[in-house]
């Protein structure tokens, strides 16, 4: 333990200034292939002095078009994202492939932050669905701008 009271500079930095989770999502296992079905739920502790931000890189979710002598029907696969309790983000993909992703700030002493990541997927005429997404991941990291400049 100790306070500097100056300027540091290091190469290598033991601790959490900046920390990964990743996950895949749950998977409904009652079809020969496996579709995404359950829901993820992440918790952010305020355990920090200084602000943070949670980054959800890029999480793509897809269904499927599936043609018919006489009409297509569609697999879908919906994500559903919410914070605290409240709805962000709510898509159905279809026949095409949609992307969710999120920069949350995390201000120092307002409180936890739980993020949920809802998935499912259906198949209209009650066939298993054809739906994909990628895996989860979570950065949470200090901050700052500090050396960066955006112009």
């Amino acid at each position: 333990n100790c306070v500097i009271r100056g300027k540091l500079s290091a190469n290598q930095i033991e601790g959490d200034l900046v920390k990964t989770v990743g996950k895949a999502f749950p998977r409904d296992s009652r079809a020969p292939k496996r579709w995404p079905s359950g829901t993820i739920t992440v918790r952010v502790y305020d355990d920090q002095p200084f602000n943070r931000q949670i980054v959800i890189p890029a999480v793509a979710f897809s269904g499927a078009r599936h043609e018919r002598e006489n009409s297509d029907t569609y697999s879908s696969c919906r994500l559903i994202v919410r914070k605290n309790g409240a709805e962000i983000y709510n898509r159905t993909a279809m026949d095409n492939t949609l992307v969710y992703s999120g920069v949350i700030d995390m201000p120092a002493g307002r409180g936890d932050m739980t993020l949920e990541f809802s998935v499912s997927a259906w198949w209209v005429n009650g066939w298993y669905p054809t739906a994909s997404i990628s895996d989860l991941l979570v950065v949470v990291m200090k901050k700052a701008t500090a050396g960066i400049t955006i112009s």
